[in-house]
């Protein structure tokens, strides 16, 4: 996995889209490694002198496509997905919100054939201070350092990190796993690539209300993880069967609450707090 993300080679589907054309002058100058970018049609153009190909297939005819960060707008985002997925581009990072749940399934369904995996859809990307930027997170929040954050929500990521480097602690990977109820990498998945890389040394989850994902990610901290590792759930006060921001985070019992969750990863040996700002001034 940590190779997936050190990937050298970056492309952009939909690179020369509002976001595709705006969000690849911002990886560049984060020192990404794009070497170019598909919107079918407009092969010969150029976005920020990334040359714009008609298809991925196209480029692997000249390049080696190490990691492939999606822009495509959500209603061709199935036939950009599956494109990468043919493909075989390692890792496959989908930024787009607003995808159908039915798209989403036969997507997943075409991963579980092939050697791609998948961060996203809806989700704000992955940074490596230093490194890379591979989305939408803002690499002048960062810094380089040996912590690493994995988030449902973009917008507390982005809180975590900034406060973060505020305080002089450096982060190794930012990664959002977005917050859809059909998706790619998890927590299990960045919880296994953080205590297996040997240069980060503590953890920070991030989740949310709805589905059960952080009470699996609590049994893996239990078991797997020997790193210091902090959490926060958001939504301590929200009402059951009320959605707060996307599809996967709506409380539908009260196993999916954020106390719930929050109980059960205080248990399996994590550092908790019932608000981010807490849980960060914990963090020395």
């Amino acid at each position: 996995m940590n190779n997936l993300f050190t990937g050298k080679n970056v492309i952009v589907q939909g690179i020369t889209g509002a976001h595709g054309s705006f969000q690849t002058k911002s990886m560049l100058a984060a020192g990404t490694n794009i070497i170019a970018g598909t919107t079918p049609g407009k092969a010969g153009q150029l976005v920020e002198g990334v040359p714009v190909y008609d298809s991925i297939a196209d480029i692997q005819k000249e390049h080696t496509v190490d990691i492939s960060v999606i822009f495509v707008p959500a209603r061709f985002a199935k036939g950009a997905l599956l494109e990468a997925i043919a493909a075989n581009v390692p890792l496959v990072i989908c930024i787009t919100e607003g995808i159908p749940v039915h798209d989403m399934l036969a997507v997943n369904e075409a991963l579980t054939h092939s050697g791609t995996t998948l961060l996203g859809p809806n989700s704000p990307g992955a940074l490596l201070p230093g490194v890379h930027k591979l989305g939408i997170i803002p690499a002048a929040m960062s810094l380089p350092g040996s912590t690493a954050i994995v988030s449902r929500s973009g917008t507390l990521t982005y809180e975590a990190m900034a406060a973060l480097t505020a305080k002089g602690i450096g982060q190794k990977y930012v990664i959002g796993i977005g917050g859809d109820m059909v998706h790619g990498m998890g927590f299990i998945d960045c919880l296994r690539l953080f205590q297996d890389d040997p240069d980060v040394d503590r953890i920070i989850v991030i989740g949310e209300i709805g589905g059960h994902e952080e009470l699996r990610a609590a049994d893996f901290i239990k078991e797997h993880v020997t790193k210091p590792t902090f959490a926060y759930i958001a939504g301590h006060h929200a009402p059951a069967g009320v959605q707060l921001g996307h599809a996967g985070a709506i409380l539908g019992s009260e196993g999916e609450s954020a106390m719930a969750k929050t109980e059960a990863l205080k248990s399996a040996g994590a550092t908790t707090a019932t608000s981010l700002t807490s849980l960060l001034a914990s963090i020395v």
